[in-house]
């Protein structure tokens, strides 16, 4: 199991919000590049930015800093946020990243990720949002009208490999990842899938370990890591 860190990008800065709540912000630095160089030190295989400005907006924002943290790290980067075109999809990967997330356009646009999988195969990545189980779209403001599960079947018949599946609720809260429901999520679609929101402590960690062969292969550990309630290395070591 891999421990993804998050670099959550707006104005510039490294944040982190509350339940996506763009008004319930915390600013950790006004230097991303260093806080992404900070997590490879500590052992980090792989890096989840995320572009909230773009996300908002429905084309990338930060792009500027996106290229300042991949000067700065030699680890892959996945990006999500704003990506809702091939356009969009193939300048992102141009500049180097590894791994591209598309998310609301997966709801309003399945389309694109169907021609996406195709062109681009294990490189692309959809991150499902959920409130009560069902997808959110446009920075988590709006609701998708699709149930996460059946949203995640629906894209395993394009070929997708792998989705992001995030509880609403959690993000930002350190109150626990909803281990259920991701796990509900990739055993109905048969995808890998990477759990995000509410990570706190190693005991999260375990308690994913213990369901990797439900096809959990991944945690995005975000605000604990910021916060200390969670040490990246111990957490590394942990999901190895």
């Amino acid at each position: 199991m891999i421990i993804f860190p998050a670099i959550d990008l707006r104005d510039g800065k490294c944040v982190r919000l509350l339940r996506g709540d763009f008004a319930q912000e915390t600013i950790y630095s006004s230097a991303p590049e260093e806080i992404a160089l900070r997590w490879e030190r500590e052992g980090a295989e792989c890096l989840h930015v995320v572009d909230l400005d773009g996300a908002l907006a429905g084309k990338p924002k930060n792009t500027e800093v996106i290229k300042k943290i991949l000067g700065n790290v030699q680890i892959p980067v996945e990006l999500g946020g704003g990506i809702r075109t091939l356009e969009t999809i193939e300048n992102t990967l141009a500049l180097g990243v590894t791994r591209v997330i598309l998310g609301s356009a997966a709801v309003q646009n399945r389309d694109l990720v169907k021609e996406a999988c195709r062109l681009y195969g294990d490189r692309i990545v959809v991150g499902i949002d959920a409130k009560d189980g069902i997808a959110a779209v446009d920075g988590w403001g709006i609701s998708g009208g699709i149930s996460a599960v059946e949203l995640a079947k629906e894209l395993a018949s394009y070929g997708l490999k792998t989705i992001i599946y995030t509880d609403i609720a959690r993000d930002g809260t350190l109150s626990g990842v909803n281990i259920e429901a991701t796990a509900k999520l990739a055993a109905a679609s048969g995808i890998d899938v990477i759990a995000s929101g509410g990570v706190k402590s190693l005991e999260d960690i375990h308690a994913l370990k213990i369901r990797e062969e439900d096809g959990i292969i991944g945690v995005i550990a975000g605000k604990s890591i910021y916060e200390g309630t969670l040490s990246l290395p111990e957490a590394i070591a942990a999901a190895r």
